[in-house]
This record gives C-alpha cells, structure tokens and sequence, in this order.
C-alpha cells in the first residue's frame, strides 16, 4: 500500500497560519487555535510503550504514558509544551498505525453537522475528552480521515515550528476541487493556488494566513493509495533525521530530496505510521 505522496510539492512555508519565509517564527500558543487550523496531532498504534520509545529517541519529546482513566493516551511535551500524542487504536485493530490531523473548531457539534452536509462522513461522532475538550473523528468526501478538536483545557498544540515538533498539514487527494470545495462548506477556507505544470496544488487560509495545503495525487498514482492528510516535522537535518528513524527501526518511504521549501523525507516509525521530516530554509 501506498502511504506518502507522490511528487506533489512540499510546500511547508509556515505551521498553522504562519507564513515565516527565510526566517523562523516559531509558534507558541496557550489558547484555542483559529478554526479550520490544523491544531493538533497524535499516533494511533498497537504498542504504546513501543512508540513512546521511538518518538523519544528520534525527537527527544517527554512522554509520560497515559493511565486507566485516560485509555493509555500519552501526551508528548517539548520544553514544558505539548507537541503531539500517542494513542492505542481505537477502532478495529486491524487499521494501520497512522498520524491523524485535528483541525481546530469552536463548535464541534456544529462543524460536524457542517461535514454531513457537504457529503462527509463522521466516524466518531463529537465527544467530551475529560474536560480537556471536545472531539470527533471525520472522513471527508474523498476518503482522508481527520479529526476535530474543541480546545477547552488543553487547546492544543502549544508550540510549532521549531525543531521537533509540526511544521506542516497537508491533505492529498484524487479529487482536488472536490477536495477544496468540501473544505470551503465545513470550515471556510481560503485558498492560495500553488499549481503547475503536472501537478495540483493549493494552500489552505484561514484568516488570510496560510495553515496548511491540498494537493491532488499526480495520474501515475497507484489506484489503491488513498486519500490522506500528512503531516511534518522540522529537523535541523533531514539526512541525519532519517538515519535515526532506520536506528530505531522505522524505514525510509520516500527519498529525501530538496525543495524549494526545505529539505524533506517521508519515513514510517517501527510500527508503520508514516510521517514527513524537513528541515525548513530557516534551519
């Protein structure tokens, strides 16, 4: 099966509404996130104390396993901040290990109503996280699974862009205006075209401000890739990032390669999640 994109541009020009050109801005937050921003994002797997491991190995990020109340969810922390989850799957456990992308809402209930109508389906319908938050489960009009969060006590990610921790969302499709006009009706989007020759490619804004992107697969892609959102990491190297994730036991899915964005690698951790590294211009 395949798990990454294709040729489709990594444009990681900034996290969560941050365009930060040749200079980082790194993002701190301690409130909820704009709507529509892609805010947090966690690892569903078989072994929790196995990803834990991996994750603190290859990122450094703290992570205190989660307990019986909170269903072995873990959060991870960079400096005092969160920066990403590992969660034991909660669906069938035949469903690959996979990073999933919350986008930000402020109403859950409503957004969810909002996915319905414009063709979405729900997966997990919204519900209350202990007090932290509100969440649900989607699955938009080509496929790519994401989640939405409700940030009450925890809002969120609490700081993007530096390295370590997310640099970037993207969703890819089969169907880019499909795609683009689903995202449009639920939560309003922007979008800045990025297109060119062979490829589709758009950034998502919110508020004016680019906070992720939507690609279209190119026509070579294998029938049975699926739609997906991706998500990346910065690294101050790239090359040495995914040495790492080899040591650790993951694998190396796409090779790494420079763009005009950065410099990238699509790997997988040792139980099969995929994920993206960069090293941005600011590194």
């Amino acid at each position: 099966m395949y798990e990454a994109p294709l040729s489709v541009p990594c444009v990681s020009v900034g996290a969560n509404g941050i365009d930060y050109g040749e200079e980082t801005k790194v993002v701190t937050r301690d409130t909820r996130w704009p709507a529509g921003t892609p805010c947090w994002v966690d690892v569903s797997v078989d072994d929790v104390p196995t990803a834990i491991a991996f994750y603190q190995g290859l990122f450094g990020w703290d992570i205190q396993q989660g307990g019986p109340d909170a269903g072995g969810y873990s959060i991870a922390h960079r400096d005092g901040r969160i920066v990403a989850a590992v969660s034991p799957k909660m669906g069938s456990p035949d469903q690959p290990s996979a990073w999933t992308t919350y986008l930000a809402t402020d109403d859950a209930d409503a957004t969810a109503a909002k996915i319905k109508a414009a063709g979405g389906q729900l997966l997990a319908e919204p519900m209350d996280v202990m007090g932290e938050g509100r969440m649900a489960i989607a699955m938009d009009t080509d496929g790519a699974v994401f989640g939405l969060w409700q940030g009450e006590r925890t809002t969120g990610l609490g700081v993007a862009n530096e390295p370590h921790t997310l640099s970037w969302n993207e969703q890819l499709s089969r169907d880019f205006e499909g795609s683009k006009a689903f995202y449009q009706a639920v939560f309003g989007y922007g979008y800045q075209d990025m297109s060119g020759d062979g490829f589709k490619y758009a950034l998502i804004l919110v508020g004016g401000q680019p906070a992720g992107g939507l690609g279209e697969y190119p026509p070579g892609a294998p029938a049975e890739v699926p739609a997906a959102w991706g998500a990346y990491f910065a690294v101050a190297d790239t090359d040495a990032a995914v040495a790492r994730v080899t040591e650790l036991g993951g694998r190396l899915v796409q090779p790494v390669r420079d763009s005009p964005y950065g410099r990238t690698g699509v790997v997988a951790d040792d139980q099969g999640a995929v994920f993206s590294l960069i090293t941005p211009p600011w590194s």
